[in-house]
C-alpha cells in the first residue's frame, strides 16, 4: 500500500469576505503525480500558496509526511516549509537571469553549502570541508543539468536560454534542494507540443526517482497523460477527485469547464 505524502484537511483561505479555498480536503500519495485542475479563479494557485508557505491558511491542516512523521506545514514559516522538503516552481519563470545555468543550481544549494562551511568561514579559509561540499554541490548540479538536457548550456546565462529550456532549468533548480514533494505551477505554460512531451518525460523520471509531484496545469494533454490522480476545484471547492479516466468522464467537471449549471 502506498502511503500519503501530503494531506489537506478542511483547507480554507479567506481574504476579507472572499473565500478563495473553501474547506478542501484531499490526499496526495507518495510516488504519485497529483494534478490540481479547474477553471480560472477556481482557487488552485491560492491552494498552492498555502501549501508552499506564501499564505497561512485561515483554517484547516496541511500535513507533509517526512521520514514517517507528519509535519504540520500550516504552522511553519515559509522558509521552514522549504527545508521540510517542499520545493516549487512558478507560472512566471523566476530564474536568476544574469547567472549561468550552473550557478542557478548552486544557489539552490546555498543553505547546505553554508552549513557545511561554517557559514562561509570555511570557504574563506579554504577548509577541506568546504572543498568537499563544493564538489558535491557541483556534482548534484551537473546531474540535474544532464537530467534536464541542459548540460551543454551549463555556462550560458539563464536569461539567454530558450523559453522551454528555462522551464526545465527551474525544475532542475528546485530538485537541487532534494525535495520529497515538488510543486509545479503551470509547468507546461507557453510550451509547444514537443516541449510539452519532453516535460512529461522529465516529470515521469522525477516521479520514478522517488520524488512525489503536485502540479497545477491547464494543458489537459499533459495532465491526463502523466497524472496518477486528479483533484478538481471550482469556485474554491473540490468537485471531483480520482484517476484521470474517471475525472475525464465526470459530469460536474465537464459542466465546470463549459460554464454550464449543475442540474444534479
Amino acid at each position: 500500500m502506498t502511503a500519503p505524502i501530503l494531506q489537506a484537511e478542511g483547507l480554507t483561505m479567506r481574504f476579507g469576505g472572499l473565500t478563495a479555498v473553501d474547506a478542501v480536503s484531499f490526499t496526495a500519495m507518495q510516488g504519485d503525480i497529483t494534478a490540481i485542475i479547474g477553471p480560472n479563479g477556481a482557487g488552485k494557485t491560492t491552494m498552492f500558496n498555502c501549501i508552499t508557505g506564501f499564505y497561512r491558511p485561515t483554517e484547516g491542516a496541511l500535513r507533509l509526511m517526512r521520514d514517517g512523521a507528519p509535519v504540520e506545514l500550516q504552522r511553519l514559516p515559509g522558509h521552514r516549509i522549504a527545508r521540510a522538503g517542499v520545493a516549487r516552481t512558478f507560472q512566471n519563470i523566476r530564474l536568476f537571469q544574469g547567472m549561468t545555468a550552473l550557478e542557478n543550481l548552486l544557489v539552490a544549494q546555498h543553505n547546505t553549502l553554508m552549513a557545511a562551511t561554517g557559514f562561509g568561514i570555511g570557504a574563506l579559509l579554504g577548509a577541506p570541508g568546504y572543498r568537499r561540499a563544493e564538489k558535491l554541490a557541483i556534482a548534484k548540479a551537473v546531474h540535474w543539468l544532464e537530467a534536464t538536457g541542459l548540460i551543454d548550456r551549463a555556462d550560458d546565462p539563464a536569461g539567454a536560454l530558450p523559453y522551454g529550456q528555462q522551464r526545465r532549468l527551474e525544475i532542475a533548480r528546485a530538485m537541487c534542494t532534494d525535495p520529497v514533494l515538488l510543486c509545479l505551477d503551470e509547468p507546461a505554460a507557453g510550451l509547444n507540443p514537443r516541449e510539452s512531451e519532453e516535460l512529461a518525460t522529465l516529470l515521469r523520471a522525477i516521479r520514478d526517482g522517488g520524488c512525489s509531484i503536485l502540479l497545477i496545469e491547464h494543458d489537459m494533454g499533459v495532465v491526463m497523460g502523466i497524472s496518477d490522480r486528479v483533484v478538481v476545484l471550482d469556485h474554491g471547492r473540490k468537485i471531483a477527485d480520482g484517476p484521470p479516466a474517471e475525472i475525464r468522464a465526470d459530469a460536474k467537471v465537464i459542466a465546470a469547464y463549459l460554464g454550464e449549471g449543475d442540474d444534479a
